[in-house]
């Protein structure tokens, strides 16, 4: 058996432990599943995308906004509930 060392961000690291423990898997049990899905079927076993609220340009605007209403300009209104 082989054994494996990582680094993880702690904050990381301990949402997963959480998961984990509601799932009642053990940390290594987690990553031997992820491991062993990803040898069988060669690939992710979920989706990896880029959420563009977290885009340079996105993050530049929402800079740009907070400053302005740190200023005193713009009007603060209700959030609108979207139906999906």
């Amino acid at each position: 058996m082989a054994q494996l060392s990582m680094r993880i961000d702690d904050g990381v690291k301990k949402r997963a432990e959480i998961a984990c423990d509601a799932l009642g898997l053990t940390m290594s049990t987690a990553i031997n599943l992820y491991l062993v899905k990803l040898g069988n079927e060669m690939r992710i076993p979920f989706e990896v995308s880029v959420d563009p609220f977290y885009s340079a340009e996105n993050q530049k605007v929402l800079a740009r906004s907070i400053r302005q209403l740190e200023a005193g300009h713009g009007t603060e209104h209700e959030l609108v509930e979207v139906d999906e």
